[in-house]
């Protein structure tokens, strides 16, 4: 299954809707709209001539452990030595560290690129991307100096190591230990589960940030110490030296990303420095992400982007049955299936769910690149993050099975590729932190913390947009009584949960769904707004506008509605998941 890059509609999001250039400016760093676009160009050719040919067959090889080392698929080494030759691997790192600085907003575009053309792939890149900013922001200058240069150049490669068997979610749990020597640095032992990228043969070095317990640590997560681990111990000078006292003692037999090796990793008194301060473990590794997971939500939205691209091509191609209303290609044996009701209601669920998340994304990325300077941007970034992860790649999921559903019995075979993206996707639900934690972060921090200020704020911007909106007024009608129902949603929210704690639990899924789908109306209202201005203007491109308000009409008629049936099942209380007994679940 090929994959291309839907560069216009990214170009539509990031020029016509977010003023990508503008926003650079904002930044200061130099990027104009003929750069962003050349940039676009050639990432867009690396995905679909590099990476994307390199999915399939990851799928079916796998990772393979033998003596300790791990082998990657055939063909992941030698892409990855482009990525890093190319500069697509220094793209996002800090200037002072040989980094080219690209804000959020325009490698986001690339990044959703790289989901869509093989998630294995991507793995190993993002997660040094996240060890990156990790150190950028808690490591000593000591630290910085000796890895920062050759992680942001993608020449040694970074992980995160967090869960161990008995500490998932709760990271309390954690029983990794970190005795203090004599030299200032730590020796670490014990055991991690899940480590995405822990040992591979595409990089020289792999760089461990692991959480652990210093001695006399105190309980729970306020004990909790992060540490850099590297594979090969690294020499003043910068040369690669003697091997640490770590290992790979297993390879995790998955559902889907086979491509990626997910890793049992063994420190046996590995030699490792701390990060930051002692015991703030987790706020280091909190302030990383927001980074981490928006961009597993960027693997639900490449996953989505896939989906839709083979399904539409499968749709068009595949000829079955007549169209209801009489014959569309009489001359053949009988219509491609796109002519069918159902098979459009899938599609364009898929078109309007993955280019909705593409806007809301962009916009989320905005406000990561502005919350360094901007505590406005802070907040709102926090807001929007555990909505962006958990509603993006709840899309994923949704619009691969509809992927499958739509190739039939054929999307259940392996050789066309929509089984794979189904499986790949799933995982994107679970780590980072499961969508139902995502969906308590947003009500227990976001909306308790500070009493629904920040929702209220982002409803206020936009009902401002909604006010100003002129070409469809049923349209901007229909958003700002969303707005105000999503309003009142969360003062009752609010009012329920600090009546009964077990309703945090009780509504957060549905409300941050329901926050979710309203959002992509305000934003698909923004979209027709701007189709129709072009189109007003004369544009060119008018089939393209004209798909956009097609488009913004379907989800306000088809998607949207979901968002009451979220809210009615919130309104409903957690008396009817808290009141059987545990025992009556089954007999």
């Amino acid at each position: 299954m090929s994959y291309q890059a839907p560069l216009r509609d990214m170009r539509f999001v990031l020029h016509e809707l977010f003023d990508a250039s503008g926003h650079c400016q904002q930044l200061g760093n130099g990027l104009d709209r003929e750069t962003i676009d050349g940039v676009l160009e050639e990432a867009a050719r690396f995905a679909a001539e590099v990476v994307a040919p390199l999915n399939r067959n990851s799928d079916e090889q796998g990772c393979r452990l033998q003596d300790g080392q791990v082998t990657t698929p055939d063909g992941f080494r030698q892409a990855y030595k482009l990525y890093v030759e190319q500069g697509w691997a220094s793209m996002t790192g800090p200037l002072e560290f040989g980094g080219q600085g690209f804000p959020q907003m325009v490698s986001a575009s690339f990044h959703e690129m790289l989901m869509a053309a093989s998630l294995s792939f991507r793995i190993y890149s993002g997660l040094t991307e996240g060890t990156v900013l990790a150190l950028e922001r808690h490591g000593s200058a000591e630290l910085k100096q000796r890895y920062l240069a050759q992680l942001v150049s993608g020449e040694w490669t970074g992980t995160m190591c967090l869960t161990e068997p008995q500490a998932g979610t709760d990271l309390a749990l954690l029983r990794t230990r970190a005795l203090p020597q004599a030299d200032g640095s730590y020796q670490l032992s014990g055991s991690k589960i899940f480590i995405s990228g822990g040992e591979q043969d595409l990089s020289a070095n792999i760089i461990h940030l692991v959480l652990a317990r210093l001695p006399e640590a105190p309980p729970g997560v306020k004990g909790i110490s992060l540490f850099l681990v590297p594979k090969v111990l690294v020499n003043a000078d910068g040369t690669l030296g003697e091997r640490n006292a770590l290992s790979c003692g297993a390879l995790e037999h998955k559902m889907g990303i086979k491509g990626a090796s997910t890793c049992v990793m063994n420190f046996d008194g590995a030699t490792g420095w701390l990060v930051g301060e002692a015991n703030q473990g987790l706020a280091c590794m909190f302030s990383m992400m927001n980074d981490a997971r928006f961009q597993v939500g960027l693997q639900g939205l490449g996953i989505a982007e896939a989906a839709f691209q083979g399904g539409l091509a499968y749709a068009r191609e595949r000829l079955q049955s007549r169209a209801i209303s009489g014959p569309v290609a009489p001359n053949k044996a009988a219509d491609p299936i796109i002519v069918h009701p159902d098979v459009r209601r899938m599609l364009l669920t898929q078109k309007t769910l993955s280019e909705g998340c593409r806007m809301l994304a962009a916009y989320t990325a905005r406000q990561l690149d502005l919350e360094h300077g901007c505590s406005n941007a802070r907040r709102r970034a926090a807001l929007l993050i555990p909505i962006v992860k958990a509603f993006f790649t709840d899309c994923g999921q949704e619009v691969a099975s509809l992927g499958v559903q739509l190739f039939g019995g054929h999307g259940f075979i392996r050789e066309w590729g929509m089984e794979q993206l189904m499986r790949d996707s799933r995982i994107t639900q679970l780590y980072e932190g499961t969508n139902g934690i995502q969906a308590l972060d947003l009500i227990r921090r976001k909306l308790l913390g500070d009493g629904g200020s920040e929702l209220n704020a982002l409803i206020d911007e936009l009902a401002t947009q909604v006010a100003q909106a002129t070409h469809q007024p049923p349209m901007a009608e229909r958003v700002g009584q969303c707005l105000e129902e999503w309003r009142a949603l969360g003062e009752s929210v609010l009012q329920a949960c600090r009546q009964d704690p077990e309703e945090i639990g009780a509504v957060s899924v549905d409300f941050l769904a329901y926050s979710a789908y309203v959002l992509l109306a305000a934003l698909w209202l923004q979209a027709a707004e701007r189709a129709s201005s072009a189109l007003a203007a004369g544009s060119s491109e008018a089939p393209f506008y004209q798909a956009k308000l097609h488009s913004a009409d379907f989800y306000l008629r088809r998607i949207l509605p979901r968002a009451g049936a979220h809210r009615q099942a919130l309104l409903a209380g957690a008396g009817c998941l808290m009141s059987l007994p545990e025992a009556d679940f089954a007999f």
